[in-house]
């Protein structure tokens, strides 16, 4: 008899078989390896090897399908023996019975000039397919992992009074404050962001291409990208100033320990946000009102109405980070496009998928502070179910962008890669159910946007 893990360890292996096929197979239709292998099962004739590269990519792609479809009948076996629950079992059965379909489907795509609409529901089955596995997945850990923790709403707990927060000392005057100063300015712009935040708007920027994508566009986008990121950052630890004093992890900032004064602080959001906005005007009206509306969004919406009001806040302020994708393919294009809306997507939905793990670290702190984070209003096991859902929904996206975008094989291999890593963290998260566990899963998400946001700017540029 298996094991709930070896169980799951069946289904997550499923999952990322059936996403890998999903992922390969967009890169075989876009490429020459469907042309050079046009008849099914194998080549020339139906039933000969092939002879050229190209062709033992598309029969190797045919191959693993057969191997993925083994692995979906084991696992669909194995849930009725088991007598898992009626929405694992029926995902599953549902998942197996689609899967003729797709390879009917996949035959036609390699053996004739298939229509747009064909591979598109060559795709759409594939992802209904990973969908119905990762849906047991998820179900199958909340069994097994599921604790029955009492959420709270902290719009309706009494919070803790300033006075009895924790606090920092200030550093000694002279020199040591003056260095203290200094540093604390760098933090207010929360410089963690702008690399990772940089890096969506240069992945936009290389999708886009073109004869836009200049040295001089790019180094504007991304200096009054990183100056916008500083301003939000500044105007949220001024907004939340109070309520840092009550969180732990957040009671040593500048503005809690009065390192820096408010009216400074203010002063210097506002002259970041002006430079950055001239910086984007200079490229073109578009990315200023843009990057105008990114500052504000994260600044007033997320901080003061998302945040401290509902539960969705995380999911409703991903926009913030998925403006970035739209700022730097207007910066290139001039306009909002197809492009810049799919990379924006995948970056909306990595949110949850990403966060949620460093909420269920810091789930105490985010209570104390009063916000309805997810663990703290839901309670952690609706938030890790959440958590792979999300990651589902990201992976689908990343598998839609590269065939909207025709992205090669590095994208393709960095995303099923990084993102196998990815489910492994937050299947452990599921077991181990510990802050090392969260962050682990928290770091292995920031790996895989990174990863693949790298891959779109060297895939896309062909360096």
């Amino acid at each position: 008899m298996t094991t709930d893990r070896q169980f799951t360890g069946l289904l997550a292996a499923t999952a990322m078989g059936v996403y890998l096929l999903v992922a390969v197979g967009a890169t075989t239709a876009i490429t020459d390896a469907a042309a050079a292998c046009q008849a099914w099962p194998a080549c020339g004739n139906g039933f000969e090897l092939p002879t050229s590269a190209d062709g033992w990519f598309a029969l190797g792609h045919r191959l693993a399908a057969a191997v993925v479809g083994l692995l979906l009948v084991a696992a669909t076996v194995e849930a009725f023996r088991r007598d898992e629950s009626t929405r694992v079992k029926g995902s599953l059965a549902a998942a197996l019975v689609l899967y003729p379909l797709q390879v009917a489907v996949g035959a036609v795509v390699a053996t004739t000039a298939a229509t747009t609409s064909v591979s598109g529901l060559h795709l759409g089955v594939g992802v209904a397919i990973f969908s119905g596995v990762l849906a047991a997945l998820a179900w199958t850990l909340e069994a097994a992992t599921g604790e029955d923790d009492e959420p709270t709403d902290p719009l309706t707990d009494e919070l803790p009074p300033l006075e009895d927060a924790p606090t920092s000392k200030l550093p000694e005057p002279g020199w040591p404050r003056a260095k203290a100063k200094l540093a604390a300015y760098a933090r207010l712009t929360k410089p963690r962001l702008m690399w990772l935040l940089c890096l969506v708007a240069s992945a936009a920027m290389a999708l886009a291409g073109g004869s836009g994508l200049t040295v001089s566009v790019l180094a504007r986008t991304l200096a009054g990208g990183a100056l916008a990121i500083g301003a939000s950052g500044t105007f949220n630890h001024v907004l939340e100033r109070d309520v840092d004093r009550r969180m732990q992890r957040t009671s040593d900032r500048p503005l809690a320990v009065d390192l820096v004064p408010v009216r400074n602080a203010i002063a210097f959001g506002l002259t970041l946000a002006a430079i950055s906005i001239a910086l984007f005007a200079s490229i073109n009206l578009l990315v200023a009102v843009l990057g105008l509306v990114a500052i504000l969004f994260y600044s007033v919406v997320y901080t003061l109405l998302l945040k401290p009001n509902t539960v969705q806040n995380t999911v409703i302020g991903g926009a913030a980070g998925a403006l970035p994708a739209l700022i730097g393919w207007a910066a290139v294009t001039g306009e909002v496009g197809w492009g810049g809306l799919g990379l924006a997507t995948v970056v909306f939905l990595w949110t949850p998928a990403h966060f949620y793990n460093l909420a269920l670290a810091y789930k105490d702190d985010y209570e104390a502070g009063g916000f309805p984070m997810m663990p703290v209003v839901r309670g952690e096991t609706t938030t890790r179910r959440h958590i792979i859902w999300y990651l589902g929904a990201t992976l689908a996206a990343a598998a839609a962008l590269a065939t909207a975008a025709r992205l090669d094989w590095l994208f393709v291999l960095t995303g099923v890669l990084l993102g196998g890593v990815f489910l492994w963290a937050v299947v452990r998260l599921h077991y181990e159910r510990t802050e090392s566990a969260a962050f682990r899963a928290f770091h292995a998400s920031n790996a895989y946007l990174g990863g693949i946001l790298l891959a779109i700017v060297v895939d896309a540029l062909a360096i």
